[in-house]
Protein backbone atom coordinates (compact mmCIF):
# COMPACT_ATOMS: atom_id res chain seq x y z
CA UNK A 1 0.00 0.00 0.00
CA UNK A 2 1.13 3.57 -0.62
CA UNK A 3 2.31 5.76 2.23
CA UNK A 4 0.45 9.00 3.00
CA UNK A 5 2.77 11.82 1.90
CA UNK A 6 2.06 13.86 4.99
CA UNK A 7 2.22 11.08 7.56
CA UNK A 8 4.48 8.19 8.39
CA UNK A 9 2.17 5.22 7.98
CA UNK A 10 4.99 2.69 7.98
CA UNK A 11 3.86 -0.50 9.76
CA UNK A 12 5.14 -1.02 13.30
CA UNK A 13 6.26 -4.61 12.72
CA UNK A 14 8.79 -4.02 9.93
CA UNK A 15 11.61 -6.56 9.85
CA UNK A 16 12.66 -6.86 6.21
CA UNK A 17 13.42 -3.82 4.05
CA UNK A 18 14.39 -3.58 0.39
CA UNK A 19 15.85 -0.34 -0.96
CA UNK A 20 15.33 0.47 -4.61
CA UNK A 21 18.30 2.55 -5.90
CA UNK A 22 20.40 1.80 -2.82
CA UNK A 23 23.71 3.19 -4.09
CA UNK A 24 22.80 6.84 -3.78
CA UNK A 25 24.82 8.30 -0.92
CA UNK A 26 21.76 9.11 1.19
CA UNK A 27 20.07 5.79 0.47
CA UNK A 28 23.29 3.93 1.20
CA UNK A 29 23.69 5.68 4.54
CA UNK A 30 20.12 4.87 5.50
CA UNK A 31 20.62 1.25 4.48
CA UNK A 32 23.62 0.93 6.78
CA UNK A 33 21.82 2.50 9.73
CA UNK A 34 18.85 0.17 9.26
CA UNK A 35 21.22 -2.78 9.08
CA UNK A 36 22.92 -1.68 12.31
CA UNK A 37 19.51 -1.32 13.95
CA UNK A 38 18.78 -4.99 13.28
CA UNK A 39 16.64 -4.89 10.16
CA UNK A 40 17.21 -7.31 7.30
CA UNK A 41 18.23 -5.05 4.43
CA UNK A 42 18.78 -5.69 0.74
CA UNK A 43 18.98 -3.30 -2.18
CA UNK A 44 19.24 -2.92 -5.92
CA UNK A 45 20.73 -0.40 -8.31
CA UNK A 46 22.03 -0.06 -11.85
CA UNK A 47 24.78 2.45 -11.09
CA UNK A 48 27.03 0.52 -8.74
CA UNK A 49 30.47 2.09 -8.26
CA UNK A 50 32.85 2.93 -5.40
CA UNK A 51 33.00 4.22 -2.79
CA UNK A 52 29.36 3.43 -1.92
CA UNK A 53 29.32 -0.05 -3.48
CA UNK A 54 32.39 -1.08 -1.47
CA UNK A 55 30.94 0.45 1.67
CA UNK A 56 27.66 -1.46 1.39
CA UNK A 57 29.45 -4.72 0.67
CA UNK A 58 31.65 -4.17 3.72
CA UNK A 59 28.48 -3.80 5.80
CA UNK A 60 27.21 -7.16 4.54
CA UNK A 61 24.27 -5.73 2.60
CA UNK A 62 23.34 -7.78 -0.46
CA UNK A 63 22.98 -5.65 -3.60
CA UNK A 64 21.24 -6.80 -6.79
CA UNK A 65 23.00 -5.48 -9.87
CA UNK A 66 20.21 -4.03 -11.96
CA UNK A 67 16.48 -3.69 -11.37
CA UNK A 68 14.24 -6.74 -11.77
CA UNK A 69 10.90 -7.88 -10.42
CA UNK A 70 12.72 -11.06 -9.33
CA UNK A 71 14.54 -8.97 -6.71
CA UNK A 72 11.35 -8.64 -4.69
CA UNK A 73 9.61 -11.86 -5.65
CA UNK A 74 9.60 -13.08 -2.03
CA UNK A 75 8.07 -9.86 -0.72
CA UNK A 76 9.30 -7.45 1.95
CA UNK A 77 7.69 -5.69 4.89
CA UNK A 78 8.72 -2.35 3.40
CA UNK A 79 10.32 -0.93 0.27
CA UNK A 80 12.20 2.37 0.44
CA UNK A 81 12.10 3.91 -3.03
CA UNK A 82 14.88 6.29 -4.08
CA UNK A 83 14.21 9.42 -6.09
CA UNK A 84 16.14 8.10 -9.11
CA UNK A 85 13.41 5.49 -9.64
CA UNK A 86 10.42 5.99 -11.96
CA UNK A 87 6.96 4.50 -11.62
CA UNK A 88 7.83 2.21 -14.57
CA UNK A 89 10.73 0.58 -12.73
CA UNK A 90 10.12 -3.21 -12.79
CA UNK A 91 10.52 -3.46 -9.02
CA UNK A 92 8.00 -0.64 -8.49
CA UNK A 93 5.53 -2.30 -10.87
CA UNK A 94 5.88 -5.60 -9.01
CA UNK A 95 5.63 -3.78 -5.67
CA UNK A 96 2.26 -2.35 -6.66
CA UNK A 97 1.02 -5.74 -7.92
CA UNK A 98 1.96 -7.38 -4.62
CA UNK A 99 0.46 -4.57 -2.55
CA UNK A 100 3.67 -4.02 -0.60
CA UNK A 101 4.22 -1.13 1.80
CA UNK A 102 6.56 1.55 0.46
CA UNK A 103 7.88 4.97 1.41
CA UNK A 104 10.47 7.57 0.46
CA UNK A 105 13.93 7.97 1.97
CA UNK A 106 13.03 11.05 4.08
CA UNK A 107 9.96 9.26 5.46
CA UNK A 108 12.10 6.30 6.46
CA UNK A 109 14.67 8.58 8.10
CA UNK A 110 11.97 10.30 10.13
CA UNK A 111 10.37 7.01 11.15
CA UNK A 112 13.45 4.99 12.05
CA UNK A 113 16.39 7.34 12.63
CA UNK A 114 15.41 10.92 13.47
CA UNK A 115 12.55 10.05 15.79
CA UNK A 116 13.04 11.55 19.28
CA UNK A 117 16.14 13.46 18.07
CA UNK A 118 16.77 17.13 17.31
CA UNK A 119 17.51 17.48 13.58
CA UNK A 120 20.17 19.92 12.41
CA UNK A 121 19.53 20.34 8.70
CA UNK A 122 22.15 21.62 6.24
CA UNK A 123 20.66 23.05 3.04
CA UNK A 124 21.74 25.12 0.04
CA UNK A 125 22.81 24.70 -3.57
CA UNK A 126 26.48 24.33 -2.64
CA UNK A 127 28.54 23.05 0.27
CA UNK A 128 25.96 20.81 1.94
CA UNK A 129 28.12 17.71 2.17
CA UNK A 130 31.26 19.45 3.42
CA UNK A 131 29.35 21.60 5.91
CA UNK A 132 27.38 18.63 7.24
CA UNK A 133 30.60 16.66 7.61
CA UNK A 134 32.42 19.41 9.51
CA UNK A 135 29.47 19.92 11.84
CA UNK A 136 29.00 16.22 12.52
CA UNK A 137 32.73 15.88 13.28
CA UNK A 138 32.70 18.85 15.67
CA UNK A 139 29.75 17.40 17.59
CA UNK A 140 31.43 14.00 17.63
CA UNK A 141 34.68 15.42 18.98
CA UNK A 142 32.73 17.43 21.56
CA UNK A 143 31.43 14.17 23.01
CA UNK A 144 27.79 14.78 22.01
CA UNK A 145 27.54 11.37 20.29
CA UNK A 146 25.56 12.68 17.29
CA UNK A 147 23.77 10.76 14.59
CA UNK A 148 24.23 11.87 10.99
CA UNK A 149 23.25 11.06 7.43
CA UNK A 150 25.42 12.82 4.87
CA UNK A 151 25.91 12.65 1.11
CA UNK A 152 29.61 11.86 1.36
CA UNK A 153 31.93 9.65 3.37
CA UNK A 154 33.81 11.39 6.21
CA UNK A 155 37.46 10.39 6.05
CA UNK A 156 37.78 10.76 9.83
CA UNK A 157 35.18 8.04 10.45
CA UNK A 158 35.22 6.27 7.06
CA UNK A 159 31.45 6.59 7.02
CA UNK A 160 28.65 8.84 5.78
CA UNK A 161 26.33 7.84 8.60
CA UNK A 162 26.23 7.27 12.33
CA UNK A 163 23.48 6.29 14.73
CA UNK A 164 24.57 7.80 18.01
CA UNK A 165 22.91 7.97 21.41
CA UNK A 166 23.05 11.77 21.60
CA UNK A 167 20.10 14.08 21.10
CA UNK A 168 21.25 15.63 17.78
CA UNK A 169 21.15 14.29 14.24
CA UNK A 170 22.87 16.11 11.36
CA UNK A 171 21.04 15.64 8.05
CA UNK A 172 22.13 16.86 4.64
CA UNK A 173 18.94 18.48 3.34
CA UNK A 174 18.63 18.05 -0.41
CA UNK A 175 16.38 20.29 -2.52
CA UNK A 176 16.02 17.54 -5.13
CA UNK A 177 12.64 15.85 -5.35
CA UNK A 178 11.71 13.09 -2.91
CA UNK A 179 10.35 10.26 -5.09
CA UNK A 180 8.23 9.64 -8.17
CA UNK A 181 5.16 9.70 -5.90
CA UNK A 182 6.26 12.84 -4.02
CA UNK A 183 7.76 15.64 -6.09
CA UNK A 184 8.43 17.94 -3.13
CA UNK A 185 12.08 18.64 -2.13
CA UNK A 186 13.50 16.20 0.39
CA UNK A 187 14.28 18.92 2.92
CA UNK A 188 10.59 19.80 3.30
CA UNK A 189 10.05 16.54 5.23
CA UNK A 190 12.19 17.50 8.20
CA UNK A 191 11.37 19.69 11.20
CA UNK A 192 14.77 21.18 12.06
CA UNK A 193 15.83 22.19 15.54
CA UNK A 194 18.54 24.20 13.79
CA UNK A 195 19.39 24.66 10.11
CA UNK A 196 22.05 26.09 7.81
CA UNK A 197 21.40 27.73 4.43
CA UNK A 198 24.64 28.07 2.45
CA UNK A 199 23.47 29.40 -0.92
CA UNK A 200 20.59 29.50 -3.39
CA UNK A 201 21.31 29.20 -7.11
CA UNK A 202 19.60 27.61 -10.08
CA UNK A 203 20.38 23.91 -10.41
CA UNK A 204 18.60 20.60 -11.10
CA UNK A 205 17.14 21.75 -14.41
CA UNK A 206 15.27 18.47 -14.71
CA UNK A 207 13.29 19.33 -11.56
CA UNK A 208 13.11 23.12 -11.41
CA UNK A 209 11.69 25.17 -14.27
CA UNK A 210 13.57 28.38 -13.46
CA UNK A 211 15.06 30.42 -10.64
CA UNK A 212 11.62 31.39 -9.35
CA UNK A 213 10.82 27.71 -8.94
CA UNK A 214 14.00 27.27 -6.89
CA UNK A 215 13.12 30.29 -4.73
CA UNK A 216 9.68 28.88 -4.10
CA UNK A 217 11.14 25.58 -2.85
CA UNK A 218 13.48 27.28 -0.39
CA UNK A 219 10.79 29.75 0.63
CA UNK A 220 8.45 26.89 1.49
CA UNK A 221 11.17 25.26 3.55
CA UNK A 222 12.07 28.40 5.52
CA UNK A 223 8.39 29.22 6.07
CA UNK A 224 7.92 25.92 7.86
CA UNK A 225 10.83 26.35 10.28
CA UNK A 226 9.49 26.75 13.81
CA UNK A 227 9.73 30.04 15.72
CA UNK A 228 11.67 28.05 18.33
CA UNK A 229 14.33 27.06 15.80
CA UNK A 230 17.46 28.84 14.56
CA UNK A 231 18.57 29.29 10.95
CA UNK A 232 22.23 30.08 10.20
CA UNK A 233 22.20 31.76 6.77
CA UNK A 234 24.89 32.99 4.37
CA UNK A 235 23.58 36.55 4.31
CA UNK A 236 25.94 37.79 1.59
CA UNK A 237 24.11 35.67 -0.98
CA UNK A 238 21.44 38.07 -2.30
CA UNK A 239 18.96 35.25 -2.81
CA UNK A 240 19.51 33.99 0.74
CA UNK A 241 19.29 37.48 2.24
CA UNK A 242 15.93 38.06 0.58
CA UNK A 243 14.56 34.66 1.55
CA UNK A 244 15.41 34.91 5.25
CA UNK A 245 14.00 38.41 5.73
CA UNK A 246 11.19 38.76 8.31
CA UNK A 247 10.96 35.09 9.22
CA UNK A 248 9.34 33.64 12.33
CA UNK A 249 12.43 31.57 13.15
CA UNK A 250 15.55 33.10 14.66
CA UNK A 251 18.07 33.96 11.91
CA UNK A 252 21.82 34.46 12.36
CA UNK A 253 23.71 35.63 9.29
CA UNK A 254 27.28 34.71 8.40
CA UNK A 255 29.74 35.85 5.74
CA UNK A 256 32.69 38.20 5.31
CA UNK A 257 31.02 41.40 6.56
CA UNK A 258 31.97 42.09 10.19
CA UNK A 259 28.52 43.61 10.75
CA UNK A 260 27.04 40.11 10.53
CA UNK A 261 26.63 38.00 13.69
CA UNK A 262 29.33 35.63 12.34
CA UNK A 263 32.07 36.82 10.00
CA UNK A 264 35.27 35.59 8.39
CA UNK A 265 38.34 37.66 9.17
CA UNK A 266 41.92 37.42 7.99
CA UNK A 267 43.11 34.39 5.99
CA UNK A 268 46.68 33.12 5.77
CA UNK A 269 47.75 30.14 3.65
CA UNK A 270 50.78 28.07 4.59
CA UNK A 271 50.38 24.75 2.71
CA UNK A 272 48.98 22.38 3.71
CA UNK A 273 47.32 24.64 6.29
CA UNK A 274 44.93 27.55 6.06
CA UNK A 275 44.68 29.84 9.09
CA UNK A 276 41.57 31.98 9.42
CA UNK A 277 40.07 34.39 11.91
CA UNK A 278 36.44 34.31 13.06
CA UNK A 279 34.44 37.18 14.53
CA UNK A 280 31.26 36.80 16.58
CA UNK A 281 29.15 39.95 16.63
CA UNK A 282 32.17 42.05 15.75
CA UNK A 283 34.45 40.62 18.40
CA UNK A 284 37.30 38.18 17.85
CA UNK A 285 36.03 34.66 18.48
CA UNK A 286 39.18 32.74 17.61
CA UNK A 287 41.83 31.79 15.07
CA UNK A 288 41.44 28.36 13.48
CA UNK A 289 43.55 26.17 11.22
CA UNK A 290 42.33 23.67 8.65
CA UNK A 291 43.59 21.58 5.75
CA UNK A 292 40.50 22.44 3.72
CA UNK A 293 41.28 24.58 0.68
CA UNK A 294 39.38 27.64 -0.48
CA UNK A 295 37.40 30.53 0.97
CA UNK A 296 34.13 28.73 0.20
CA UNK A 297 35.20 25.95 2.58
CA UNK A 298 36.14 28.48 5.25
CA UNK A 299 32.61 29.88 4.99
CA UNK A 300 31.21 26.36 5.23
CA UNK A 301 33.31 25.88 8.35
CA UNK A 302 32.12 29.22 9.74
CA UNK A 303 28.48 28.12 9.57
CA UNK A 304 29.34 24.91 11.43
CA UNK A 305 31.18 26.96 14.08
CA UNK A 306 28.06 29.09 14.53
CA UNK A 307 25.89 26.01 15.10
CA UNK A 308 28.40 24.47 17.52
CA UNK A 309 28.62 27.68 19.53
CA UNK A 310 24.83 27.86 19.73
CA UNK A 311 24.93 24.34 21.16
CA UNK A 312 27.46 25.54 23.76
CA UNK A 313 30.34 23.45 22.43
CA UNK A 314 33.55 24.81 24.06
CA UNK A 315 35.85 26.79 21.78
CA UNK A 316 38.81 24.45 22.28
CA UNK A 317 36.69 21.46 21.17
CA UNK A 318 35.56 23.35 18.07
CA UNK A 319 39.11 24.40 17.21
CA UNK A 320 40.55 20.94 17.76
CA UNK A 321 37.92 19.27 15.61
CA UNK A 322 38.47 21.69 12.73
CA UNK A 323 42.22 21.19 12.89
CA UNK A 324 42.01 17.40 12.65
CA UNK A 325 39.11 17.26 10.19
CA UNK A 326 40.22 15.16 7.19
CA UNK A 327 37.58 16.28 4.70
CA UNK A 328 35.14 14.09 2.79
CA UNK A 329 35.72 11.61 0.01
CA UNK A 330 35.37 13.12 -3.47
CA UNK A 331 35.77 16.65 -2.13
CA UNK A 332 39.27 17.87 -3.05
CA UNK A 333 40.40 14.32 -2.37
CA UNK A 334 43.98 13.48 -3.33
CA UNK A 335 43.65 10.07 -4.95
CA UNK A 336 47.36 9.55 -5.41
CA UNK A 337 50.67 10.83 -6.71
CA UNK A 338 52.81 9.17 -9.38
CA UNK A 339 56.03 10.51 -10.91
CA UNK A 340 55.45 13.85 -9.22
CA UNK A 341 51.94 14.20 -10.69
CA UNK A 342 49.12 14.68 -8.17
CA UNK A 343 45.62 13.41 -9.02
CA UNK A 344 42.74 15.09 -7.20
CA UNK A 345 39.08 14.03 -7.29
CA UNK A 346 36.23 16.48 -6.73
CA UNK A 347 32.43 16.31 -7.00
CA UNK A 348 32.18 19.78 -8.59
CA UNK A 349 29.69 20.04 -11.45
CA UNK A 350 27.74 23.32 -11.10
CA UNK A 351 29.63 26.28 -12.72
CA UNK A 352 30.03 27.98 -9.34
CA UNK A 353 31.42 24.81 -7.76
CA UNK A 354 33.85 24.28 -10.65
CA UNK A 355 35.09 27.87 -10.39
CA UNK A 356 35.51 27.80 -6.61
CA UNK A 357 37.20 24.39 -6.58
CA UNK A 358 39.82 25.48 -9.13
CA UNK A 359 40.26 28.77 -7.29
CA UNK A 360 40.72 26.94 -3.99
CA UNK A 361 43.33 24.44 -5.17
CA UNK A 362 45.52 26.77 -7.26
CA UNK A 363 47.23 28.60 -4.32
CA UNK A 364 48.29 25.33 -2.71
CA UNK A 365 50.25 24.25 -5.80
CA UNK A 366 51.76 27.51 -7.09
CA UNK A 367 54.69 25.88 -8.88
CA UNK A 368 52.84 23.30 -10.99
CA UNK A 369 50.30 23.44 -13.80
CA UNK A 370 46.68 22.89 -12.83
CA UNK A 371 45.04 20.58 -15.37
CA UNK A 372 41.23 20.69 -15.01
CA UNK A 373 39.39 17.63 -16.35
CA UNK A 374 35.60 18.05 -16.43
CA UNK A 375 32.80 15.60 -17.16
CA UNK A 376 29.37 17.27 -17.43
CA UNK A 377 26.96 14.51 -16.44
CA UNK A 378 24.29 16.00 -14.14
CA UNK A 379 20.83 16.68 -15.49
CA UNK A 380 21.67 20.38 -15.37
CA UNK A 381 25.19 20.31 -16.79
CA UNK A 382 24.05 18.20 -19.75
CA UNK A 383 21.56 20.93 -20.64
CA UNK A 384 22.31 24.29 -22.25
CA UNK A 385 21.22 26.24 -19.16
CA UNK A 386 24.86 26.84 -18.15
CA UNK A 387 26.37 26.84 -21.66
CA UNK A 388 27.39 30.51 -21.50
CA UNK A 389 28.42 30.39 -17.82
CA UNK A 390 30.86 27.47 -17.79
CA UNK A 391 33.53 29.33 -19.85
CA UNK A 392 33.94 31.73 -16.90
CA UNK A 393 34.59 28.89 -14.44
CA UNK A 394 38.01 27.72 -15.70
CA UNK A 395 40.00 30.97 -15.72
CA UNK A 396 42.57 29.82 -13.15
CA UNK A 397 43.26 26.46 -14.80
CA UNK A 398 46.35 26.11 -16.99
CA UNK A 399 45.04 23.26 -19.15
CA UNK A 400 41.41 22.25 -19.58
CA UNK A 401 40.10 18.91 -20.81
CA UNK A 402 36.34 18.64 -21.42
CA UNK A 403 34.60 15.32 -22.00
CA UNK A 404 31.47 14.87 -24.05
CA UNK A 405 28.52 14.27 -21.69
CA UNK A 406 28.24 10.48 -21.37
CA UNK A 407 24.43 10.31 -21.15
CA UNK A 408 23.48 13.00 -23.63
CA UNK A 409 20.81 10.87 -25.27
CA UNK A 410 18.67 11.39 -22.16
CA UNK A 411 18.33 15.08 -22.99
CA UNK A 412 16.05 16.46 -25.76
CA UNK A 413 18.17 17.42 -28.76
CA UNK A 414 17.44 21.16 -28.66
CA UNK A 415 18.28 21.32 -24.93
CA UNK A 416 21.65 19.57 -25.05
CA UNK A 417 24.86 21.03 -23.72
CA UNK A 418 27.77 21.19 -26.15
CA UNK A 419 31.23 20.35 -24.86
CA UNK A 420 32.65 21.36 -28.24
CA UNK A 421 31.11 24.81 -27.87
CA UNK A 422 32.52 25.12 -24.36
CA UNK A 423 36.01 24.32 -25.64
CA UNK A 424 35.64 26.88 -28.44
CA UNK A 425 34.49 29.51 -25.94
CA UNK A 426 37.41 28.72 -23.65
CA UNK A 427 39.86 29.06 -26.53
CA UNK A 428 38.33 32.43 -27.38
CA UNK A 429 39.16 33.45 -23.80
CA UNK A 430 42.77 32.48 -24.43
CA UNK A 431 42.64 29.17 -22.56
CA UNK A 432 44.41 25.96 -23.57
CA UNK A 433 41.30 23.76 -23.83
CA UNK A 434 40.66 20.39 -25.50
CA UNK A 435 37.54 18.36 -26.32
CA UNK A 436 37.33 14.57 -25.91
CA UNK A 437 34.56 12.23 -26.94
CA UNK A 438 35.43 9.52 -24.41
CA UNK A 439 37.41 8.82 -21.25
CA UNK A 440 40.03 6.68 -23.00
CA UNK A 441 41.10 9.63 -25.17
CA UNK A 442 41.49 11.81 -22.09
CA UNK A 443 43.65 9.18 -20.41
CA UNK A 444 45.91 8.85 -23.46
CA UNK A 445 46.33 12.62 -23.66
CA UNK A 446 46.98 13.02 -19.94
CA UNK A 447 49.69 10.36 -19.94
CA UNK A 448 51.41 12.01 -22.92
CA UNK A 449 51.10 15.62 -21.85
CA UNK A 450 51.38 15.67 -18.05
CA UNK A 451 54.72 16.03 -16.30
CA UNK A 452 56.19 16.15 -12.81
CA UNK A 453 54.71 18.96 -10.71
CA UNK A 454 51.34 18.94 -12.47
CA UNK A 455 48.08 18.78 -10.53
CA UNK A 456 45.31 16.94 -12.37
CA UNK A 457 41.94 18.00 -10.96
CA UNK A 458 39.17 15.65 -12.11
CA UNK A 459 35.63 16.98 -11.63
CA UNK A 460 32.47 14.89 -12.00
CA UNK A 461 29.52 13.85 -9.88
CA UNK A 462 29.83 10.28 -11.14
CA UNK A 463 32.37 7.49 -11.41
CA UNK A 464 33.88 8.93 -14.63
CA UNK A 465 34.75 5.41 -15.81
CA UNK A 466 37.13 5.01 -12.85
CA UNK A 467 39.44 7.53 -14.52
CA UNK A 468 41.35 8.32 -11.30
CA UNK A 469 42.68 4.82 -10.61
CA UNK A 470 43.21 4.08 -14.28
CA UNK A 471 45.26 7.25 -14.68
CA UNK A 472 47.39 6.49 -11.64
CA UNK A 473 48.03 2.98 -12.97
CA UNK A 474 49.04 4.32 -16.39
CA UNK A 475 51.34 6.93 -14.86
CA UNK A 476 53.01 4.18 -12.82
CA UNK A 477 53.87 2.10 -15.88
Amino acid sequence: MAIDLNKNCIPEDVKTIHMVAICGTGMGALACILKDMGFQVTGSDQKIYPPMSNFLSYKGIDIFDGFSEKNISSGYDLLVVGNAVTRNNPEVVKMHKMGLNFCSMPQAINRFVAIDKKPILVTGTHGKTTTSSILAWILHEAGLDPSFIIGGILNNLNSNYRFGKGEYIVIEGDEYDTAFFDKRPKFIHYNPFMAILTSVEFDHADIFEDMNHVRQAFNNFISEISSKSTLIAFDEDKEVAELVRNRKCRVEGYGRDTKLPWSLGGIFIEPPWTFFEVFKRGKNFGIFKTKLMGEHNLLNTLSAIAIADNLLVPLDRISGAIENFKSTKRRQEIRGQKKGITVIDDFAHHPTAVRETIRAIKPFYPEGRLIAVFEPRTNSSMRRVFQNIYPLSFDQADLIYIRKPPLLEKIPFDERFSSEQLVDDLKNRGKDAHYFSDTESILDFLVRESSSGDIILIMSNGGFDNIHERLLDLLNQ
